[in-house]
């Protein structure tokens, strides 16, 4: 239903809580490389727990192989830097929410190819720097399910 892109994570455990997280909402995960773990890491599956096979997990070697070789929709970028908050969006089915890594967000040059109102910032106290990855997919991701009816979940 939704697709959702991990540019360049970095921290093993928020990967493997995103897998588990698409697993059980049906959507497609779509990690971008370079990774900063080895994807077969303990930590990764650990957090994961047995939804690894339950999950559609498919590995790029960059951000420009993933644009050309996939037909998506509706790309929305998450940033700390975006003026508008997720929630003013309006998701549709295979729309793909996209969100950069742990240390350093996307890059500019990514954020730049996309038009304002598809960045987007989640809501947070003015002094906060950012919320963790995995917290982050899964708010952002339900609220594109709220708004597509939960459609096939129970």
């Amino acid at each position: 239903m939704f697709n959702i892109v991990l540019f360049q994570p970095e921290i093993p455990p928020n990967t493997g809580n995103v897998i588990r997280l698409v697993a059980n909402t049906g959507s497609t995960l779509h990690l971008i490389e370079p990774l900063g773990f080895d994807i077969d890491e303990k930590r990764v599956k650990r957090a994961g727990l047995d939804y690894h096979e339950m999950s559609q997990v498919f590995r790029w070697p960059d951000w420009e192989t993933f644009l050309r070789q996939t037909d998506l929709q509706r790309l929305f970028a998450f940033t700390t830097k975006a003026e508008t908050s997720c929630y003013e969006a309006h998701f549709k089915a295979g729309d793909t929410l996209v969100f950069g890594p742990e240390t350093r967000g996307l890059p500019k040059e990514l954020l730049a190819a996309l038009p304002k109102e598809q960045k987007l910032r989640l809501p947070m106290q003015a002094t906060s720097r950012s919320l963790n990855l995995s917290n982050t997919v899964a708010i952002a991701l339900y609220e594109a399910l709220r708004q597509t009816g939960f459609s096939g979940l129970s």
